[in-house]
C-alpha cells in the first residue's frame, strides 16, 4: 500500500482530532522529533513511516482525500472513533 500524505495533510488531521504531536506519536509509535521534522517538510519519510501514521490517524476517523483537481486534504469520517 504506497501512501503519500503531504505534511499539511499531518497537520489538518492532528488539528481535527485535537491532537498535539506526542499524541500521534504515541499512537503510531513515531517519535515526536520525526513527526516534527515530516510535519516542518524537513525530511522525507519512509513508506513505513507514512503507513504507520495513516494507519494510527484512520483509526481515529480521518479520511486522506487524494489530489483530485482542488487538493489534497482530509476530513473526519461519519464514523470518527476520535480518542
Amino acid at each position: 500500500m504506497k501512501k503519500d500524505i503531504l505534511p499539511e495533510q499531518l497537520r489538518a488531521a492532528r488539528a481535527l482530532l485535537d491532537w498535539t504531536r506526542e499524541d500521534l506519536a504515541n499512537v503510531s509509535g513515531i517519535t515526536v522529533r520525526t513527526l516534527a521534522r515530516i510535519e516542518s517538510s524537513q525530511t522525507v519519510p519512509r513508506q513505513a513511516t507514512l503507513e504507520a501514521l495513516a494507519a494510527a490517524l484512520e483509526t481515529a476517523g480521518i479520511e486522506f482525500i487524494p489530489e483530485n483537481g482542488g487538493g489534497p486534504g482530509v476530513r473526519l469520517s461519519r464514523r470518527s472513533k476520535r480518542n
